[in-house]
């Protein structure tokens, strides 16, 4: 799918427990936050999110109607009622043009996310796994991802997280594949975004046969005593396309990588 269309977002945070501007030399030990919370054009669609100490606990998303929470325990301590969150995501959309007309139709520059795919836990042959497909660095908040099997698309065992906010005003993503590994499989997570010029690939697994032409991809290098990869990095390969390879198999990724 190519992403087209006008894009605005309207950003708000409402400080639930303490306001920064008021609170002179008190100190709290805990803060809560609604926002950001935001409505786009494009697709119609919106977010609504509560923070506590920086990190999300849930979002309100505006097509399912519905409070999600970050991890299903968090539903078993609290409740939040989301018609809450979809009147702050009506609030933004009744205001948006006015914000379109005060930028005088500016938009914000599109930003390159950076991608990567680590397993949940140590991976061995035949014994169910998850692949967790992260994208970081994401503005705006519009993008498509797509997990690839031996270069076929795959739906089934797919999840997905919310976008989460992050200090910079990006986003960040998670897109989730159960699968189980064997060996003559390869897997990819296919980004596609308004900040890349071509979809990117980030490959994992055994390596495809190299028929490809040169396309842009993204591949990050694993070393056990350097700690977690750093970020992905452009490169231009004939061997990697639609797959985008790393300098060795990830069947035997240290288990220091995974994520629990």
């Amino acid at each position: 799918m190519v992403l087209r269309g006008r894009l605005v977002l309207g950003l708000h945070t409402l400080m639930t427990l303490l306001s920064l501007q008021e609170v002179g030399a008190i100190k709290a030990d805990h803060m809560g936050s609604y926002g950001p919370a935001f409505y786009q054009s494009y697709d119609g669609a919106g977010q609504f999110t509560y923070d506590f100490d920086g990190e999300q606990l849930f979002s309100v998303d505006l097509k399912k109607r519905e409070a999600v929470w970050r991890l299903p325990e968090f539903g078993n301590f609290a409740y939040f009622d989301p018609q809450s969150g979809l009147v702050s995501i009506a609030m933004i959309k009744a205001h948006l043009e006015d914000l379109v007309k005060r930028s005088n139709g500016t938009r914000a520059p599109n930003v390159s996310p950076r991608v990567a795919v680590l397993p949940k836990s140590r991976v061995q042959l035949g014994e169910p796994n998850v692949l967790i497909c992260i994208v970081d660095k994401i503005f705006p908040p519009v993008i498509n991802i797509t997990w690839l099997r031996n270069g076929h698309p795959v739906t089934q065992g797919v999840t997905q997280s919310s976008f989460y906010a992050q200090p910079d005003h990006l986003f960040r993503k998670f897109h989730y594949l159960t699968f189980v590994p064997l060996a003559d499989d390869f897997y990819d997570c296919k980004v596609e975004h308004w900040g890349l010029d071509q979809p990117l690939f980030q490959h994992w697994g055994t390596e495809p046969p190299p028929r490809y032409p040169p396309q842009t991809c993204a591949s990050f290098t694993l070393n056990p005593f350097a700690g977690p990869p750093d970020p992905p990095f452009l490169s231009q390969s004939p061997r990697c396309p639609p797959r985008c390879l790393t300098p060795q198999g990830l069947w035997s990724v240290p288990s220091a990588w995974s994520l629990a």
